[in-house]
């Protein structure tokens, strides 16, 4: 199918998109535009894995002054724009080097529904968990994970049923939002989210709120009301509303399992292992919305369940129960490994099944030569 997708984002049309213009010209014609996606990617994790380092358990910018070293910061705000930018010319220069594939398609939005809970889990090191004075609690933060993924998973279940991928509007202003707090850390110090800003408000209480705002009041009525001009238009690509819906059964059903374990946790295992579980809830999600990617490129159904459901409901049951007794903090290690492990063999599986498919190289704009 071909690619098709909406900006209408004042922020990006106006502002972000001619910066775009001017840095692409400088990329040579013989990078691959996969390259620069994936370049973009790398330096997202090798970010966040920089800041775990300093703060594996969401406390070190609760302290005053906070123990993570401001070079830190803003490298991270570095970073941050670089990956943005970058994930936002892959596409542009893709079209200037004539080489738009199904494959890119799939390795930009696939990269992206794992960055998406990347960006989030970092940019929760700036506020600190809650320890009695300033911070945020683990459920705010597992709550605030949920409704960006909620979002992303939107985009996509829309795409699916219409064909067109319609920007959401949070994503450049998230981005833009990111890297101005990383700057703040960084010049101003973690200081600046440990005192009320307005109303005995922080600083992060407002994000949240406008974060809550713009999903609920926002981004979920907008395509709720894009599917149904393309219904009304007879555009809609399922006929059916089982079909329509099929893609949202896995997502949610995992939301359910996650949300059972964090509440209903003998050992409070999110309290325990924030970082643990919060990475191991993106990377799961991040392989459910890459088969409905797949899906929504091919035109094919999704299944009902993701077999990930399987051995989740399996440890969530175990844990919950009882069972895993002490052992549940080992097991949510193992299961992450577990789960990591499986999600970057499934994205190598099938990148490489694609590349051999349409004849071309992943991160090579060299034609493969016909066997």
């Amino acid at each position: 199918s071909q690619y098709s997708a909406v900006d209408t984002n004042p922020l990006s049309v106006y502002i972000m998109q001619p910066i775009w213009n001017e840095i692409i010209k400088i990329v040579p014609l013989w990078i691959a535009p996969n390259l620069l996606t994936f370049s973009g990617f790398v330096m997202i994790l090798f970010n966040y894995f920089l800041i775990s380092f300093y703060d594996w358990d969401y406390t070190a910018s609760g302290t005053s002054p906070g123990l993570v070293p401001t070079w830190v910061w803003l490298f991270s705000a570095f970073t941050t724009f670089c990956a943005y930018a970058l994930d936002s010319i892959d596409g542009k220069h893709a079209r200037r080097t004539q080489s738009s594939t199904p494959l890119g398609e799939l390795f930009d939005h696939g990269l992206d529904s794992w960055a998406t809970s990347i960006f989030v889990l970092s940019f929760f090191s700036v506020c600190s968990r809650d320890n009695g004075k300033t911070g945020v609690s683990v459920y705010t933060m597992y709550i605030y994970l949920s409704i960006v993924l909620f979002n992303f998973m939107c985009s996509h279940w829309e795409k699916y049923n219409t064909g067109v991928l319609f920007l959401p509007w949070g994503y450049d202003i998230s981005q833009v939002v990111l890297i101005a707090a990383y700057l703040l850390t960084g010049t101003v110090g973690v200081e600046i989210w440990q005192k009320p800003l307005l109303f005995g408000y922080y600083i992060t209480d407002l994000l949240v709120i406008l974060l809550i705002g713009f999903s609920l009041f926002l981004s979920f009525p907008q395509t709720l009301y894009n599917i149904h001009r393309a219904h009304i238009k007879k555009t809609l690509k399922n006929d059916s509303l089982y079909e329509g819906l099929l893609p949202l059964v896995s997502p949610l059903l995992l939301f359910v399992l996650l949300t059972v374990w964090v509440f209903l946790s003998p050992s409070n295992i999110l309290a325990k292992q924030p970082r643990l579980f919060l990475w191991m809830v993106g990377v799961a999600f991040s392989n459910v919305i890459c088969k409905v990617i797949i899906c929504q490129m091919s035109s094919t159904q999704p299944e009902l369940f993701h077999w990930f459901l399987f051995p989740l409901a399996l440890v969530v049951y175990a844990a919950i129960s009882g069972l895993l007794g002490c052992m549940e903090e080992a097991a949510l290690g193992i299961f992450t490994a577990l789960v990591t492990a499986a999600h970057v063999h499934y994205g190598v599986c099938v990148g490489r099944q694609l590349s051999e498919h349409l004849n071309i190289y992943i991160f090579s704009l060299k034609k493969r030569v016909q066997e």
